[in-house]
């Protein structure tokens, strides 16, 4: 095993890591290696949803790697980029592999550098290979990639690295024509902008988050997305959707796809409706 990596957002705690396998279903022997960190984070996406259920409900999201352990892991919940690849970037270091977090900004393409911070994701170096670990930016990564230009299939994305042309490199995901992307550098993430923009995100009437319901959850080569009333699965070839029609449906719906047993979420429903009347006025 190779020598624990030591950044102070991965410090080791007393936390359970045998409680986290539990909850993903992992059961190999984990030690520091690329068929362990494949396999983590295979087990990851297909187990936890992304979800913004708590900032929704207008409550902080989990802060502490206790918090994020607590919620995910002891709880049962979701959560979204910051809790996810917090909870990954605490079990990888504790496992001995050297992670490092990263600051990246989704849609830094199309709206400039103030995304930045938006999303946090993980740089993984193994055997001298620096690898992009990302659990939360709704299950569409399957795997780590390495941090070089490429594509590959992970049904049902097509999801790839290229360099933006300005200094950062660029993850994208593609079920149709138009990718969706976040934009990172392969140093270390300034904290400081991740909070800064996390409180944002939380809090800001502009923010999509804030404006939005969204979970996601992949089961192998199927992806679920509900954001609002808009319940859609892909495939590979197709997707289906349907509009949900009251709040038992949702509770439902977050309880057997999503497995999240969040009744209070039943209180969102009048804001769901009048959001989708918003973004969907014709309807």
């Amino acid at each position: 095993m190779t020598a624990r990596a030591t950044h102070p957002q991965f410090h080791p705690m007393s936390l359970s890591l045998a409680a986290y396998f539990d909850r993903i279903g992992f059961t190999g022997a984990p030690v520091a290696d690329r068929t362990t960190l494949d396999a983590l984070c295979r087990a990851h996406i297909n187990t936890i949803p992304f979800e913004n259920i708590d900032v929704q409900l207008g409550r902080k999201t989990a802060r502490s790697q206790a918090e994020i352990h607590d919620k995910l892991v002891i709880r049962q919940r979701g959560g979204w980029c910051y809790e996810q690849n917090g909870l990954m970037g605490w079990v990888l270091a504790e496992l001995g592999f050297d992670v490092t977090p990263l600051c990246a900004g989704v849609l830094r393409d199309k709206l400039g550098d103030g995304q930045l911070g938006n999303h946090l994701c993980l740089r993984v170096n193994l055997d001298g290979q620096d690898l992009l670990v990302d659990v939360g930016f709704g299950s569409s990564l399957l795997a780590p990639m390495i941090i070089a230009e490429g594509s590959r299939d992970d049904a049902p994305f097509t999801v790839g690295l290229s360099h933006s042309g300005d200094g950062y490199w660029r993850f994208w995901e593609m079920t149709g024509s138009d990718p969706f992307s976040f934009d990172f550098t392969a140093n270390p993430a300034d904290q400081s902008v991740l909070d800064a923009k996390r409180v944002w995100q939380e809090c800001d009437p502009d923010s999509n988050f804030v404006q939005n319901l969204v979970v996601r959850r992949r089961q192998d080569d199927r992806h679920h997305t509900l954001r609002g009333k808009i319940f859609t699965t892909l495939y590979p070839g197709g997707s289906d959707s349907r509009v949900l029609s009251n709040a038992d449906e949702l509770l439902d719906l977050l309880e057997g796809t999503f497995d999240l047993d969040v009744p209070e979420a039943a209180s969102l429903w009048p804001a769901i409706c009048a959001r989708h009347a918003v973004v969907f006025p014709d309807a």
